[in-house]
Parts: structure tokens; sequence; C-alpha cells
């Protein structure tokens, strides 16, 4: 069972239609070929020009932070060791370097050495130059699509109705110059378009240009999602600017749907995480050995992993810093990041599957965490935690919050309750279907609490009971569902459920549960998912309020066009005075 999707060219049509015989008239009157409609996105002109159909280059300093700082740092040594022989030459200095390039200088090989050099340059530079001039991109209201490579060339295509969603990230060093990377997440292994580097500003209107053409919404009713920019100060004061700005505009989202992390909290959990403690466990046990046996070498064995470790929390410190999660218009916008951040959308409907678990330590604090499934498997440095970890710690309050987001039929009160039994801890008398006390041998802690429900329109699947877990599928997101029995499953009367949705590090599976109730629950759950499959609209999230709108405009009478039969009163005043 899979999603049906509608490719986005059904959805786009053109802003004022004209007759073929009229087209055709004004195109041999002209005597010029009909050009295409462009896109009247309602959003700031960056964008618009952007998202014209038209190719575009990129940011004019991409050369420079994609290649030309290792360009850069070269040039840095040859000045650095330049400098040495110069201070030598004037101050003196016997060196064996200096004595070597004194002969080499006095060779005819110096000149042959200088216009090498020069070469490189000249070489590198319009190599750069290059490179950036055949790198191209263009948007239209069906794809996006990169051009590059200078000698062996490069296409990349991603369609707007397979976008699961838009991160934009903006390193240190290109904060400094303005600009920002935008990748558009598009279903499959590997297949996400990257614009790096794009101008910081222009990035952010572009994404709402790219979600507004992804979400169903033709280009003429695009509706404007941010103000037009503001007058131009100076270069260093909009940089300034662009560095001391929150990550997320305040005019984003509401107040009440913003949930952040304290940094407090972040730093609990990372105190209190699993390989925390089992590297402090193992240290007190080399620094045991060492004093023991006498032997240092145990500390020297213990260096490298100790930096490890030390580099791993510090780049998860930095990298959730400033983290937030919160509800916009065109999906889950999530940002974090310090120095360096970074910001993703996720478009409705683009949530295949959500997990959330508690490890044992955080237990005694109630912190919970959130993971989720999405199509997009390509991952970049550094970026893959953020990309399935929707919420690195958080309470209660906060998993509530965030699920209502993801799944907003949860909000009810009865959801509620299913939710919290589903995340409480031991055995309770609630709606769940649980496994029977003769799984208790293959459920040793957990066979109480193991068990499954349907809450709304999600298939919510209850395991553990040292390390707890809820695992949600929306019944709109399922590909298929699987009953399962092994020999020894058979002989216990039990059998195993699996959920399959797309790849991710959630496995929607539970087993040990008696077969009769797996069966009842397989049908229930299959006609489930074809009916919500049928009706479910939030892949195209905005189509639903466009056709609305377009409805009832054909349904207005036109009145200015039929004489009115209302007798006129003439002692009312005339039209427009008060």
């Amino acid at each position: 069972m899979s999603d049906p999707r509608e490719p986005a060219a059904e959805q786009a049509q053109p802003v004022a239609p004209v007759a073929p015989t009229e087209t055709a008239a004004a195109a041999e009157a002209a005597e010029v070929p009909v050009a295409p409609a462009a896109l009247d996105l309602k959003v700031p002109e960056s964008a618009r020009r952007l998202a014209d159909g038209e190719w575009h280059r990129l940011h004019p300093a991409t050369p420079f932070l994609r290649g030309g700082i290792a360009f850069v740092a070269i040039i840095g040594v040859i000045v650095v060791n330049a400098r040495d022989v110069f201070l030598d030459t004037i101050f003196g200095g016997g060196s064996r370097e200096l004595r070597f390039l004194e002969r080499f200088a006095e060779s005819s090989l110096i000149l042959l050495a200088i216009l090498a050099v020069v070469v490189i340059l000249l070489l590198s530079v319009g190599g750069f130059y290059l490179s950036w001039r055949m790198h191209t991109f263009r948007i239209t209201d069906e794809l996006v699509e990169v051009r590059s490579g200078i000698v062996f060339r490069t296409n990349r295509r991603g369609r707007l109705d397979r976008i699961q969603g838009i991160n934009i990230s903006r390193p240190f060093l290109a904060r400094l110059f303005g600009a920002a990377k935008l990748e558009v997440n598009v279903a499959g292994q590997d297949a996400n378009v990257e614009l790096a580097y794009l101008g910081s500003a222009g990035a952010d209107d572009l994404r709402i240009a790219i979600l507004q053409l992804a979400s169903g919404t033709r280009a003429a009713e695009a509706a404007a999602a941010s103000a037009a920019p503001g007058s131009l100060g100076g270069l260093v004061e909009s940089r300034v600017n662009e560095l001391l700005a929150p990550e997320l505009d305040p005019n984003a989202a509401p107040p009440e749907s913003i949930v952040r992390i304290s940094i407090p909290r972040l730093i609990g959990s990372l105190v209190l995480s699993e390989a925390t403690v089992i590297a402090i466990l193992v240290g007190i046990g080399i620094i045991t050995t060492t004093v023991v046996t006498g032997e240092y070498g145990w500390i020297f064995a213990l260096l490298p992993g100790l930096l490890g470790l030390g580099g791993y929390l510090a780049s998860r410190l930095t990298r959730s810093l400033r983290y937030s999660i919160a509800s916009t218009d065109d999906g889950i916008r999530v940002g974090y990041g310090l120095l360096s951040t970074t910001n993703e959308t996720l478009p409705p409907g683009r949530i295949h599957a959500v997990e959330v678990s508690q490890p044992l330590l955080w237990r005694i604090a109630g912190w919970w965490e959130i993971k989720i499934n999405t199509a997009s498997q390509a991952a970049t440095s550094g970026g893959a935690t953020a990309k399935t970890t929707l919420l690195p710690v958080g309470d209660l309050n906060d998993v509530h919050r965030v699920l209502q987001l993801i799944l907003p039929s949860l909000a009810n009160d009865e959801s509620r309750e299913l939710l919290d039994a589903g995340l409480a801890a031991g055995a309770h008398d609630d709606a769940y279907v649980t496994s029977p006390k003769r799984a208790a041998i293959l459920r040793w802690f957990s066979w109480r609490r193991n068990g499954f429900v349907l809450i709304s329109d999600a298939v919510a699947l209850r395991k553990g009971a040292i390390w707890r877990s809820l695992v949600l599928v929306p019944e709109a997101r399922m590909q298929s569902v699987s009953m399962n029995e092994g020999p020894l499953l058979r002989r216990m009367g039990l059998a195993e459920l699996r959920v399959h949705t797309v790849a991710g590090p959630i496995a929607a599976t539970i087993g040990a549960l008696d077969r009769n109730d797996v069966v009842q629950f397989f049908d229930e759950v299959a006609h489930a998912a074809v009916h919500a499959a049928g009706v479910d609209t939030s892949h195209r999230w905005r189509s639903a309020s466009a056709q609305a709108s377009a409805q009832a405009s054909a349904n207005q009478p036109e009145a200015a066009n039929e004489p009115s039969t209302t007798p006129v009163d003439e002692s009312a005043p005339p039209e427009g005075q008060a």
C-alpha cells in the first residue's frame, strides 16, 4: 500500500489561460515564439527572480567557500616560509635551507620556477571561475535542477512533489560572506539536490517559494510568506545583524508552538548518556589497573578514547545549542547551532514513523527523545543525527507538543490518554492489546506492557520495560503490514506484527503477541491504511485551501454584469459617502 502522488505539473496552471487561436494569432503578428508564462510568486523579488524557470548562478563566493579555502591555506604556507627566508637573509643565519635556496636562486631554474608558480596560480583562479560559471541551477513549477562540472558534466533533478524537506545550513565562514547552503531533500537514496551557496536572505525566501510550489498551490495563488526586505545598510552592519539574529524568525511561528531546549537540560542529557557512563567506567577500570600493576601504558591507551569522546560530546553540544522546533504554514521547522547554524523544514505528510524513547538513565529526570523516519536517506557530514532526531531531549510536555505538531489529530483528550498510557511504566488497564502471560518466557519484563492500539489515524506500538519506547506510524504513510510466525512462536500461539515504512532508524515491529489478536489487528490496520491513503491530502497541504478558494470565487454571482432589480432609496447617501 503506497501513497498516491500526483505530479506537480498537473497542479501548476497558467495564470491567465489564452485561447489557442488567440495565442497563435498574437505570435504570428509579433513573429516571435510564444514563451511560457513566468511564475508569479508573491514572494520577495530575490526569490521570485530565482524561481522564474531560468538558469541562475550561485553566490560569487562559492568557489572560495567550496575549495578556495585550501588554496588560500597553501598560499599562506608559502608566504610564511618566504618571510622566514627574507628575515634570515636580512639578519643573517646560515641554515641549510637558506643555503639551498641561495644556490637555487643563482641557477637558471629560478625563472622557470617562478613561471610555473604563476601558471599554477592562473590555472587555479581560472578553474575556480569556470567552475562557478558552469555551476548553474533553475527552479520551475515541477522540479529543482542543478548542472555542474567543467570536463565531466553532472545534472541532478529533484521533483517538487517528492520533496521531503528543505535544509538551510550556514557555516560560520559562509555567514561572514552572507552566504548559506540550501539542500532540497528528495525521496530516495542519495537523491538530494544541493545549492551551495546562495545569499543568506535569498535562501530563506527561496525556500518559501519552493515549498509553496510543492504544496499544491498554483504559482499565481502562492501567498506572500515574508515581508519585503528593508532598506540596505552597510556591508559590515548587515553581516553583524545576520550573526546576531535569532535562528528562528519570531514572525515565522506563534510563540506557543515553539519548543526549545535549555542548556542545563542539554548538558545533563549528555552526562547521563550511556556512552558517557560506559567511557567513565572504562576509564576507572584502566586507572585502577594502572595503579595496581604500576604500568602507565594503559593511560596512553585511554587518552585517544577520551579525546574522541570529548570531541563527540562537544560536537553534539554545539549542534544542539539554540535548538528549537516550531510549527509554520509549510510544516515543522527545526533549527539549531551557535556559530554554524542549520534549520530544516519538514512539510506535512513527509514523516513516515515516529519513535518516543527513554534511555534508562534519563528516567530519573523524566526526559525523552523523539526520532523520525523520512523518505530522504542522504546523510550530510555532521548532520545525520539532526536528520533523524527531531527532539534530542525533552520532558513529557515537550513530547506532547511535538507529537501534536507531527500528528495534529492527536490533540484530543482520548488520544492524549492513550499516549500517556503508552509512555507510562508498568501495566495498566487501558486500550492496548498486550502480550499473553505465556509470552513471559520471551519478554521477561515487558510482556505486561508490550502491546498495540489504533490512536486516531495512527498505529501505536508500545514496547520495552527497562528501555521504554512508543512507535507511531501514520496510517496514510504505511507501505504494508505483515505478520510473521517462526516455529517457536507458532507452537506457543504467538506472532509478530510488522508495519512497513520507509527505511530509517525506527523499526515498527512488535512481537510475542497472541496470534488471534495479531490476525484481527492485521485486518483492521490493512483496511484503515487503504482508506487513509485514499483520503489523505497532507502531502499537498495547500491544494485543499486553494481549491476551496477557487470554488468560492466561481460560485460568487457576477453582480457587476447583471442589472440591479433592487429599488433605489433616493434618501440614501451616494455610494462612497458616509
